[in-house]
């Protein structure tokens, strides 16, 4: 699905053929310099400085900041518009709108944009969705087009490697509203220092192993899909010295890794599922039960289904951060969830003796399950229920896609703490982590996570990784898509930035250190 945007550093090991070895690793303080620097005493409170309103609904996305010229780049998909925004934030406690760039003549909507050497990358959907889309770039003083390359159908998110020599976009590749046309989810590697040549990568070698990646969590289950149409690339994530890059299949309950040395997909990550019956991961799954953050543990299992990803390294292990969003598949032709409550969903009498307790809606009753997993003996009713989402984020080996720890229920508990719990959305994902950027602040690395049903962004310390820490929460607009961080050697004011746009409601918000 369209969706959001990140900043990222990190270093990361590099996959050969068989097997991996590890790269030099830049430190920490290396890692601040290349990203424009911090002081060792900046405060890693944040504080909201500005806001600017670029509209309705679909306004404010994503956005890009460009350090060369203190400019937000902001996707603008507001009804009867198609173009990118402009806004001055040279002042970010009073951003202004200047001008825009329009998309029409490209394609259909854009997507998402990203900055890079002055230069501002674009994904950029054909008319008619599954035909191939388009990257344009341009120049991100005088707004002049640089170069227009196609690329694989639905471009979703964009982004530049480090060294600005490539730029990579996720092409989603979803069907039609009636499930006849499906076209291949790909990611397309755009070389800039070949005149923006382009290499688009599927999936296809991984048929043979189908079997094996779906008995450890990979989800292929599209209509008459082959695997390389069932396999939808959501974000990308590149390592900070521009060797690898990690792909999120969000539908799929997957993450891929790229080597961009040899532009080849060398490995897919299935994440398995999370067990909503421990008491560490209760949730609230109704929005019928009489009360606001009743978290409980239920015999169900949560789909990971990342949306966007984050890398930094520890200890020579490349470190993925997912956000845990959840995605399903409803379209005119193909409708996969289903409400548990539905008497068509038959749970299995011997798995589940108290069944119709579990259907009432003060329990699971209204909970949104999929239908394509749980029928563990194929006799027609289910053995095991499994919901989308993870209510969470995670952080997994990016060289084994090992789940490395999760935030269990702490988001949900934290909404609920700052009374910004959406207990319209118990049966429904709750939260739903989606947006993620890593920034450095001072000698900390911090991990903000945009939450779109809560209208937030939680802040984590995870200079321990193994062990985040809660350090603040965030209230942005409606629906926040983009999250997007400044470092302070970058910044228009020389403090950290944090950019949060908002679909819903059309309003960025600028947060700065204090």
């Amino acid at each position: 699905m369209k969706k959001t945007y990140l900043l990222l550093a990190g270093i990361i090991m590099l996959a050969s053929c068989t097997k991996t070895f590890q790269e030099p690793q830049a430190n920490d303080e290396e890692i601040a310099t290349a990203a424009g620097g911090n002081s060792n005493h900046e405060s890693t409170t944040f504080g909201e400085t500005g806001m600017i309103d670029l509209g309705a609904t679909g306004a404010a996305e994503i956005s890009a900041f460009d350090p060369l010229t203190k400019k937000l780049f902001v996707v603008n998909n507001t009804a009867g518009n198609n173009r990118i925004d402009v806004v001055d934030l040279s002042n970010p406690s009073a951003p202004v709108l200047i001008t825009n760039i329009p998309v029409a003549p490209y394609g259909g909507l854009v997507n998402s944009v990203y900055v890079k050497n002055g230069k501002l990358a674009a994904a950029i959907e054909a008319i008619i969705k599954t035909d191939p889309g388009k990257v344009a770039v341009f120049n991100t003083g005088t707004y002049d087009e640089i170069a227009v390359r196609t690329v694989g159908a639905l471009p979703d998110m964009i982004t530049f490697s480090p060294d600005g020599n490539y730029i990579f976009s996720a092409n989603e590749g979803e069907p039609n509203d009636a499930y006849t046309i499906d076209p291949l989810g790909t990611v397309s590697i755009i070389d800039v220092q070949d005149n923006y040549s382009v290499t688009t990568l599927d999936f296809s070698g991984f048929a043979s192993e189908a079997a094996q990646l779906k008995a450890k969590g990979l989800r292929v289950f599209g209509p008459n899909a082959s695997f390389a149409q069932d396999m939808e690339p959501e974000y990308i994530a590149v390592s900070a010295n521009s060797n690898t890059a990690w792909v999120t299949l969000q539908e799929n309950n997957g993450i891929a890794r790229i080597d961009i040395r040899t532009k080849s997909i060398r490995s897919i990550f299935p994440l398995g599922f999370k067990n909503f019956n421990l008491e560490m991961n209760a949730i609230d799954p109704s929005d019928q039960d009489g009360a606001v953050g009743l978290f409980r543990q239920w015999p169900v299992k949560g789909i990971y289904c990342p949306d966007a990803i984050a890398v930094h390294p520890n200890n020579g292990i490349p470190y993925v951060y997912s956000a845990n969003e959840g995605d399903a598949r409803e379209w005119a032709g193909f409708v996969e969830n289903i409400r548990l409550g539905n008497a068509s969903y038959i749970l299995d009498p011997t798995a589940f003796p108290n069944a119709a307790t579990l259907k009432m809606n003060s329990n699971l009753g209204r909970l949104n399950v999929t239908r394509t997993l749980g029928d563990t003996d194929g006799d027609g009713d289910y053995d095991e229920i499994y919901a989308q989402g993870g209510r969470s984020f995670s952080i997994w080996n990016g060289n084994t896609g090992e789940l490395i720890f999760d935030s269990k229920n702490d988001l949900d508990k934290k909404a609920f703490a700052n009374n910004k719990y959406p207990d319209s959305r118990s049966d429904d994902k709750s939260i739903e982590p989606e947006g993620m950027a890593i920034g450095r602040v001072g000698n900390r690395n911090l991990l903000f996570v945009g939450m779109e049903r809560a209208d937030a962004v939680a802040v984590y310390n995870i200079t321990d990784p193994d062990s985040p820490v809660f350090l603040q929460w965030l209230n942005c607009g409606v629906g926040p898509e983009g999250v997007a961080f400044v470092a302070a050697g970058d910044s228009p004011n020389g403090k950290g930035l944090l950019i949060v746009s908002s679909e819903v409601d059309g309003i960025v918000k600028i947060f700065t250190t204090q």
